[in-house]
């Protein structure tokens, strides 16, 4: 159920921490971004709790985040918007669409400042959703809908299979939907 309490959330879809051990949680149906400062008891609002919509100040089924450190920013996936947005950290009341026509369900940045975001629609991938991204730029997406984990070196158009792709089930190599 969707709720006005900062303390109660409708589908949590996505959480990421930061360098001081805040959380932040995609509350997907109150269309907006808690904070828990690390030992807090009490949340609050940083980005949309306006309503859903699709103005700037703004949130439409938000379901990932992160926090850009070089541009004192979070930036996150809108997925119903169809966009990722760049919202300030400090006192921000609405984001700019930094990126349109994307289905964002998930998104990374490495250590060199290179975003990388999951579409859910485009190419080869099902229900993709977990993304991450090491300092030789190698990407490795979990890819729920086809149980497996598929990587990217540097460069690459295609991508190869690091885990899974034996269909689900209950043997070591066959992941029960890859989540993340």
């Amino acid at each position: 159920d969707r709720s006005e309490d900062d303390n109660k959330l409708a589908v949590p879809c996505g959480l990421y921490v930061d360098d001081d051990q805040t959380v932040y949680v995609a509350d997907l149906f109150n269309y907006r971004i808690i904070e828990w400062k690390s030992g807090a008891t009490n949340g609050q609002v940083v980005a949309g709790g306006n309503g859903q919509g699709s103005w700037p100040h703004q949130l439409s089924q938000p379901c990932n985040g992160i926090v850009d450190k070089e541009k004192d920013s979070h930036i996150l996936c809108d997925y119903s918007n169809a966009r990722v947005v760049r919202w300030p950290v400090r006192n921000g009341t609405s984001g700019e669409t930094i990126i349109s026509d994307v289905n964002c369900i998930g998104l990374t940045m490495d250590e060199n400042g290179s975003l990388y975001v999951v579409d859910n629609v485009k190419d080869e991938l099902s229900h993709p959703r977990g993304v991450v991204a090491d300092q030789l730029g190698t990407v490795d997406v979990t890819d729920g809908g086809n149980a497996r984990i598929m990587r990217w070196p540097k460069g690459a158009t295609q991508g190869s299979v690091i885990a899974g792709g034996n269909g689900e089930g209950e043997q070591s190599n066959q992941p029960n939907w890859s989540a993340g």
